[in-house]
């Protein structure tokens, strides 16, 4: 007999499934090309670092997406117009702070590295990866570690959170760039297709390992059987939708599915943590 409750609350919405989406194209879509470099895809690591991708369209597409997941990050809280706070007055311990510094310090990198093209210092962006890479991996993975934070949240709790955030950064930043004109190349369908394949098998690893709580049980039945099921299961199917079509002419139907798909993934995950009463 339930003797006091107090009213179930969702507080985050759309524009935090929203902001997790926009982060993994602003973090993928600078990854994508610097792995590229670093291993010599497609031409050669010389042609990665002189090409268009990674040059100009990944940094300016980061930026751009990272601009608007700090608008819904901001948008999302309480009192948006106090968001200072979290950098000028920071707990250190929470990774809501930790993430708003790595997203400044991500930001910063990719204006720099925008600066040195536009002042003709290409060659410089080589050294500047070394700083954006690790940065923009930590930009992609910090949600796993804010939403761990929500103790009560069991679905949440999960070790599996961080590697499939990087998938997901992996497929986001190859699928955005695949869709720019000129840039289809081997390494960033590969990317995508590899990535696509990582991110269902990670997403159906979330609900079939055995979840030590009752809580995290009923969030995954909420999320596999219940009202955030089309937006799951439709999410995963879209993601294998795309690397079958790489090969037709229907290619960027494809991409932009599965990028579609990434996004109600994120939406019924985030939802179905909340879905569980707390009392």
């Amino acid at each position: 007999m339930v003797s006091y409750d107090v009213v179930h609350r969702a507080p985050w919405d759309w524009r935090v499934s929203l902001y997790t989406f926009t982060k993994s194209v602003a973090a993928g879509a600078y990854l994508v090309p610097w792995l590229a470099g670093l291993l010599g895809a497609g031409a050669g690591a010389s042609g990665v670092w002189s090409s268009a991708a990674w040059l100009t369209v990944g940094p300016v597409m980061a930026l751009l997406f990272l601009a608007l997941t700090g608008a819904l990050l901001i948008w999302d809280l309480e009192r948006p117009e106090r968001f200072w706070m979290v950098l000028l007055k920071p707990q250190p311990r929470s990774w809501l702070v930790r993430g708003g510094f790595l997203i400044t310090g991500y930001g910063a990198v990719l204006a720099a590295h925008l600066a040195l093209v536009a002042t003709g210092r290409e060659a410089a962006t080589v050294a500047l990866g070394w700083l954006g890479g690790p940065l923009a991996l930590g930009t992609a993975i910090y949600t796993a570690f804010l939403l761990a934070q929500a103790r009560a949240r069991d679905l949440w709790q999960s070790s599996l959170l961080p590697p499939h955030l990087a998938a997901q950064a992996i497929l986001a930043g190859a699928g955005a760039l695949l869709l720019v004109p000129g840039l289809r190349t081997p390494w960033f369908a590969a990317c995508f297709a590899a990535a696509c394949g990582i991110h269902v098998l990670l997403g159906l690893g979330e609900v079939t390992v055995a979840h030590p709580t009752a809580h995290a049980r009923l969030a995954v039945r909420n999320m596999t059987r219940g009202r955030w099921a089309g937006a799951w299961w439709g999410g995963l199917a879209l993601a294998l939708l795309g690397p079958a079509l790489l090969a037709t002419s229907l290619w960027p139907a494809g991409v932009a599915a599965a990028l579609l798909g990434l996004f109600l993934y994120e939406h019924a995950y985030v939802q179905a943590g909340q879905s569980v009463p707390l009392a």
